[in-house]
């Protein structure tokens, strides 16, 4: 009989220690508790220290950290029927523990299966150089409807990144032809371009030449002297009858002037 007392007080002991082991919880700062009484909601609760009734009450915690989920490749067909798959990260938050456990099972993987289905819609929509190009346009507009759509979870999307937009080998070498068809293309226009640019200005020197024709002969003698000091060749020069009509009229008012 005296040893069966220790083991009683024993016995209570752990059941206490069990008891209270179940009706204390500790949440962190960036946790917080959804409890039910009865299987209804009652509040939500924490941080820091939550006491429970056992079998009375259940709580579920929920972290409010930011999330980054990792959206596995997937298989879109852009406008111009280009075969893609595209990979990308989802970071979002709960803002709304009660929703998040309450108005759908598993956010985490509802969320996960939403933006891959989000990401090829919205992707669908575009053609291959847009999600080359503007991909930080695509963000947003994966983002904002990814937003609209998780807010009834309590869910907020807080950022949208399209990590990889891998092409088959022949849409590689597809694309590369056309880069270098357009390098090709600008080439000639910027070569075309400066063809015009000279024979305007040489259209402007020969107007200019017209008005003054001293100036024209000018440029012939500029020329002559030019060539005189190549004498590896022999070079035909035309020159102007204008001048050798003011050579003839230059002889005539000599003649005329010594008779």
């Amino acid at each position: 009989m005296f040893f069966e007392i220790p083991i009683v007080f024993g016995a209570v002991a752990l059941l206490l220690l069990f008891f209270v082991s179940q009706c204390l919880r500790v949440l962190r700062e960036y946790e917080r508790g959804v409890v039910f009484l009865l299987g209804r909601f009652w509040r939500v609760k924490g941080p820091g220290l939550v006491i429970l009734m056992p079998g009375v009450q259940q709580m579920v915690r929920v972290d409010l950290r930011v999330v980054t989920l990792d959206v596995p490749p997937q298989d879109v067909i852009s406008r111009d029927n280009v075969s893609v798959k595209v990979s990308a990260i989802v970071y979002f938050r709960v803002i709304d523990p009660q929703k998040a456990i309450i108005q759908v099972e598993k956010f985490l993987v509802a969320t996960s299966q939403l933006s891959q289905t989000t990401l090829r819609a919205v992707l669908g929509k575009h053609e291959l150089d847009e999600m080359l190009a503007e991909r930080e346009r695509l963000n947003l507009d994966v983002q904002r409807i990814l937003d609209a759509q998780t807010d009834t979870w309590g869910i907020k999307v807080t950022n949208v990144e399209i990590k990889n937009v891998d092409l088959n080998e022949s849409m590689v070498r597809a694309i590369a032809r056309q880069a270098e068809a357009e390098r090709e293309r600008r080439a000639k226009v910027i070569h075309a371009e400066g063809e015009k640019q000279a024979a305007q200005a040489l259209l402007e020197a020969a107007r200019m030449l017209a008005l003054q024709p001293e100036a024209m002969q000018l440029r012939y003698l500029q020329t002559l002297t030019q060539v005189a000091n190549d004498r590896s060749s022999t070079i035909v020069f035309p020159v102007p009858v204008d001048l050798f009509q003011v050579l003839v009229r230059g002889q005539s008012a000599e003649g005329g002037q010594r008779s």
